[in-house]
């Protein structure tokens, strides 16, 4: 893919994983999962590595218990989030395929309008302002810009962008842990006259402690992402008010079994989510689609993985893109696919 920076690095490459779970009845479930090693701490190795071990345990088990299954992983690793999501993601396509319908059904959702955010990578200002301005020419309403490289040069990033922009387009920003206190505090102070919707994980997660205190001194709200990884997580930032918002990952939850507490918990709190992402294809995007539909506490949405520089397709069946519209066929299941030319050229191991 094309090479995409945020505080923590730069990726040039997606490190996914794809798998097949089949069943006696004839069918099998997909899963995939997108290894993200600076947020996540997993690679595509350890995931390999994991999904092999992982396979052996489910051999004879029942696939529509998908408590137990997603136990028994629990029960043999601690962590390893990332490839526990595409197992748990193909569990939900095999029940949605036994039962004969898309997965947003079987679980009782109900389609809505989904619009996206879209992407801006760390960069020069000018260069952010430009690619901002060339996202507002092809029509997007939502603007998301990773910062995080210096809190004097991030204020300045978004003073460009904004006057790049104008006022009507709605920006967020993404620090992804790379202020201090001082330095967020400094930085959202500065940016509160840019009308900034939300600001992601301004800190490290070890600054947790702090953000109660960085809520009240700053005018931008706060959204918790690498400080939930599980509904505990979001348990400690609810009970402290240390968020206005939280942003799920089924990377970071492990699945969507995970994915639906952290949602259920923060809707109790009054607190609204996001839907996001690491570098998922179209596969693991389907999956995130039809949970949006089903989890009425998710508002916004940081879908738009696949716009931002993937050079392959590799699936067939699934989402597609309407601009940045989310637009779902009407299929059994997750409704996605890999493509099998596409597996050809990719490393293949059999459970």
């Amino acid at each position: 893919m094309e090479p995409f920076t945020i505080a923590t690095g730069t990726m040039d490459h997606a490190q996914n994983t794809f798998i097949r779970v089949h069943t006696d009845a004839g069918f099998y479930g997909v899963g995939e999962c997108s290894a993200f090693p600076m947020i996540v701490g997993e690679t595509q190795d350890t995931c390999l590595v994991m999904a092999k071990e992982f396979a052996k345990l489910w051999k004879g088990q029942d696939a529509l218990d998908i408590e137990a299954r997603l136990s028994q992983l629990h029960s043999f690793t601690a962590g390893n989030t990332t490839i526990k999501s595409a197992f748990d993601m193909a569990l939900y396509d095999i029940a949605a395929k036994h039962a004969g319908q898309p997965l947003w059904k079987y679980l009782g959702g109900k389609p809505k309008v989904v619009e996206t955010d879209i992407t801006v990578g760390i960069a020069s200002p000018e260069v952010m302002a430009e690619r901002a301005l060339k996202f507002h020419e092809q029509g997007a309403n939502y603007l998301k810009v990773k910062l995080g490289k210096g809190a004097k040069e991030d204020v300045e990033r978004i003073r460009r962008i904004r006057a790049a922009v104008g006022q009507d387009m709605l920006i967020r920003i993404d620090a992804n842990q790379g202020w201090s206190f001082e330095d967020a505090v400094y930085a959202l102070q500065a940016l509160g006259e840019y009308n900034i919707e939300f600001c992601e994980q301004p800190m490290r997660t070890w600054f947790d402690d702090r953000l109660p205190e960085l809520m009240l001194l700053s005018p931008v709200k706060i959204m918790a992402d690498e400080s939930v990884y599980n509904y505990y997580d979001a348990l400690k930032q609810l009970k402290t008010g240390s968020c206005h918002y939280i942003n799920i990952k089924m990377s970071k939850s492990g699945g969507i079994h995970e994915a639906k507490k952290i949602h259920d918990a923060a809707a109790q709190y009054g607190v609204p989510c996001m839907m996001g992402g690491m570098l998922e294809s179209r596969i693991a995007l389907s999956a995130k689609l039809h949970f949006v539909y089903f989890s009425p506490n998710i508002r916004f949405y940081d879908m738009d993985t696949c716009m931002l520089g993937h050079l392959q397709d590799p699936c067939v069946g699934g989402v597609n893109y309407d601009g940045f519209f989310l637009k779902m066929p009407d299929a059994i299941g997750i409704g996605a696919d890999a493509d099998d030319d596409f597996l050809e050229h990719c490393e293949y191991f059999k459970g």
